[in-house]
């Protein structure tokens, strides 16, 4: 793959910041083939590129806006007279230069999804300084009344820049293929704490003039921009471990933390695996319910949704996940979105492999049993185009990327035997640290370093019959739990209509639960579905995840008793996982469902986080 390497260039060609060179001697790599065309930014960052941002920005939450400004340093070609960033909705006073001359910008048309191009005419100037506010709407951000957290006394910011969001509230140049390096000062009412994904120079914070506190951070690695996040509310801290602690608010503290007190075992696992944990600190924060998503892997402050504490440790897989994220997707990333696969494939894959070594072989084959499940309704339920691995943009095939990728990488570790695979998997992550990474260079870099031109080999692997064509290749490996083959007999009793107060269901965790209410027959009696609620309690069940399958179940037989349910429970959980399929399901209804989607989610909606609004807007209206 051929890269673009400005600090291998020649300096007659490039120019940047004197002050800077030193730190910036080598920037993360722009990758330049054709397949590296990120579509949705509107950079050329092979002309001018960010490599560190600088935030000083101060949170208002009666507006709802962050004020303030951004430094950039830039690296541009010699003879650059300009930079294209990336801008979705930002309030921009002015630009000026570091010594405050003013340069002259503009911002091009607006695109709904992109945002609009920001161009600043740079002279010769390789940094400046944007003054500016984000919009009380700012697709990143969500501003939560006190009403909608735990403690119910003050308001609380969090961020969610996946994939392309960051942009309503950081102007920079926001593709995953531009790693770029950050620090910030943040300024925040007293008695208010701010965390970001970055080292944490201020935990306690400074007192600043007007009664308020700043504190400061900063990520020395290059890192793709969405993952700079932010949260501020009121926060409290529980360290886990010698470089592992969790963040949550008070009132929520002592519920969470018992469940993540395996996370230091977690980290010595994936340190086994694939080597040495490279961002400082693990932290955790966990979100209030509106989080749209289970985890956020920003480093050093993996971001949690309170929705997998279910009080048996049966969801601390998604901990392993953000943690796996740590390699892949942080330290080599997807240079653009349809190969993102490349992210959460690897993830999932790596997930197991740690819940294996901490949990024990049954657990992992628990949990790597429901991936092919979930596998399989995705294949179904997805237009043949959208379940390739490396995706056309704008296809989307619900966590086909996730477990598609996952059971690829597990058939490699198959053929190839898991001693060798782990060598090459630990080689591939330190040969591409802190760098983006495409579809083909991961191909590329297999045949090379793993394959090594076995002809044999190959034609067992099928690595692009696997990435670039829809399905699912016939040598996949299906992993098989025994666990959750005694729930599958459990299913059957219930299709020979055993009353389901016979059916052992005490102790099931999570995953049981999903495979027995997604196993189901879709259609049921209501005196079947009657039957099943009274024994099992699943309207009322403080799981999420079982709540969400129960749902699905029960609003597809039109079981009128679960209506009830699903207003308590969509307007207090904004996890797009679990709320997505309960509103799908009630629009699949047609007249009898649609009307109470339509007016759960006007209620609802000021809950959600932008994205889940977006997501559910969608699934109402989906040819708008």
């Amino acid at each position: 793959m051929r890269y673009l390497i400005p600090a291998l260039l020649s300096l007659s060609a490039l120019t940047v910041a004197p002050a800077l060179h030193a730190a910036l001697a080598k920037p993360s790599p722009i990758l330049t083939t054709p397949d590296a065309l990120d579509t949705q930014t509107y950079a050329r960052p092979q002309v001018a590129r960010v490599t560190h941002v600088d935030l000083d920005l101060a949170a208002d939450f009666d507006a709802k806006v962050m004020r303030g400004k951004a430094t950039l340093d830039i690296l541009a070609l010699r003879g650059a007279r300009e930079i294209v960033l990336d801008d979705k909705g930002l309030v921009i006073e002015k630009i000026t230069d570091a010594r405050g001359k003013a340069l002259t910008w503009t911002v091009g048309a607006s695109d709904e999804t992109k945002g609009a191009p920001l161009t600043v005419q740079l002279g010769t100037a390789r940094k400046i300084v944007i003054h500016y506010s984000s919009k009380p709407d700012a697709s990143a951000l969500g501003w939560l009344p006190p009403s909608l957290t735990a403690g119910k006394q003050k308001p609380f910011l969090y961020s969610q820049g996946q994939a392309i969001e960051n942009r309503s509230w950081v102007p920079t140049q926001d593709s995953p293929g531009i790693r770029q390096t950050w620090s910030a000062s943040i300024t925040v009412p007293e008695g208010f704490v701010a965390v970001m994904s970055g080292e944490r120079l201020t935990p306690q914070g400074e007192v600043v003039a007007g009664g308020k506190r700043r504190f400061r951070f900063s990520m020395p690695h290059p890192v793709p921009p969405y993952l700079i996040a932010i949260a501020i509310g009121d926060l409290a801290f529980k360290p886990l471990g010698p470089r592992s602690g969790v963040y949550a608010e008070p009132e929520t503290l002592a519920r969470v933390a018992p469940e993540l007190d395996d996370t230091e075992r977690m980290i010595d696992a994936a340190e086994k695996l694939y080597g040495p944990y490279r961002w400082g600190r693990f932290d955790m924060l966990v979100l209030p319910p509106s989080f749209p998503y289970g985890g956020m892997e920003n480093p050093t402050l993996t971001f949690l949704t309170p929705t997998i504490f279910t009080g048996d440790k049966a969801n601390v897989d998604v901990v392993a996940h953000e943690l796996a994220h740590s390699w892949s997707g942080n330290l080599v990333t997807n240079a653009t979105w349809p190969d993102g696969w490349l992210n959460e494939g690897f993830t999932t894959y790596f997930e197991n492999r740690i819940d294996e070594i901490v949990y024990g072989t049954e657990r992992a084959a628990v949990l790597a049993d429901i991936s092919w499940d979930e596998l399989q309704r995705d294949l179904k339920l997805s237009k043949p185009s959208a379940t390739k691995l490396r995706v056309d943009p704008g296809e989307e095939a619900g966590e086909l990327a996730y477990n598609k990728g996952a059971t690829f990488l597990r058939t490699i570790e198959r053929a190839v035997g898991r001693e060798r695979w782990d060598a090459y998997l630990r080689s591939y992550f330190d040969r591409h640290a802190f760098q983006p990474q495409t579809t083909a260079g991961f191909l590329a870099d297999l045949r090379k370093n793993l394959i090594k031109g076995d002809a044999a080999l190959e034609a067992q692997l099928l690595p692009d019959r696997w990435v670039y064509e829809p399905g699912l290749p016939g040598n996949a490996v299906h992993v098989k739990s025994q666990t959750l083959a005694q729930v599958d007999l459990a299913m059957e009793r219930v299709k020979s209509g055993a009353p389901a107060a016979s059916l052992g269901f005490e102790k099931w965790g999570t995953q049981e639960w999903q495979r027995f209410l997604n196993g189901l027959p879709r259609e049921l009696p209501a005196e079947r579905l009657a039957d099943l609620d009274s024994a099992m309690k699943l309207s009322t069940s403080s799981n999420a995840y079982v709540r969400s399958a129960w749902l699905v179940l029960a609003i597809g037989n039109r079981y009128q008793p679960a209506i009830a349910s699903a207003e308590e429970f969509l307007p207090r959980v904004g996890r797009n996982l679990l709320i997505r399929p309960v509103y799908r399901a009630l629009v699949a209804q047609g007249n009898w469902g649609k009307p109470i989607a339509e007016r759960i989610f006007a209620g609802a909606r000021g809950n959600y986080h932008p994205v889940t609004v977006s997501a559910i807007e969608r699934v109402l209206n989906p040819a708008a």
